[in-house]
Parts: structure tokens; sequence; C-alpha cells
């Protein structure tokens, strides 16, 4: 049974720091692409973040030079270290895998992320 469970939402007010955890159980973890998604309030879904195998990364322009993301391929694990946070970062962060020859995806539950003084 796949699962992929974040961790390290929470609540910091506007300037601080988080970082985000997600862990991968049941996939072969090397084989997938992985992608950090938000979803504010009265908002779609948007692509934050992807991290491929090797580590060729993407970031959306709203969060360049404030977000981080990294993977360890043997913990099975992917990061999202985020700083200079601002409350238009307010979400529910979820991580994705994605397969990278196309055999299907998997989603996390989502964390709350509220920035907010």
């Amino acid at each position: 049974q796949v699962q992929l469970v974040e961790s390290g939402g929470g609540l910091v007010q506007p300037g601080g720091s988080l970082r985000l955890s997600c862990a991968a159980s049941g996939i072969i973890f090397s084989d997938y692409r992985l992608d950090w998604y938000r979803q504010a309030p009265g908002k779609q879904r948007e692509l934050v973040t992807f991290i491929m195998r090797y580590g060729s990364i993407h970031y959306v322009d709203s969060v360049k030079g404030r977000f981080t993301v990294s993977r360890d391929n043997a913990k099975k694990e992917v990061y999202l270290q985020m700083t200079s946070l601002e409350p238009e970062d307010t979400a529910v962060y979820y991580c994705r895998a994605v397969h990278i020859a196309g055999r299907g995806d998997y989603w996390g539950q989502g964390t709350q992320v509220t920035v907010s003084s």
C-alpha cells in the first residue's frame, strides 16, 4: 500500500520559516518525481515546486529564493524548506509522487501552513 505522509505544518509569523517533510512508503522512491502543491482557501491547487529523482528542480516564480526543495532517496523523504514566509503562502501543502514512466501518481493528505501575526 502506497502512503505519502506530510508533516511540519503549523502557524508561523510573517518572515518566519517552516520545514515540511513528506515520507513515502510502498513505492520505489527513486522512480518518482516529487512535487509540492498548495491550495489556499477558495483557490485552485497549484504546483509550488518539483524535484526529479537525480535533483533537477523547478520552482514557481512566487517562491523562488524563499523555498528550497530537497529529497533523500535512501530515507524516501522529500522536504520543503520555506523561509521569509508571507501571509499569501497560507495554504494546505500536499506532496505528490509522479512515476517517471507515467505509471501513476500518489498524493499525501496535506498539511496546513498558516502565516499570520
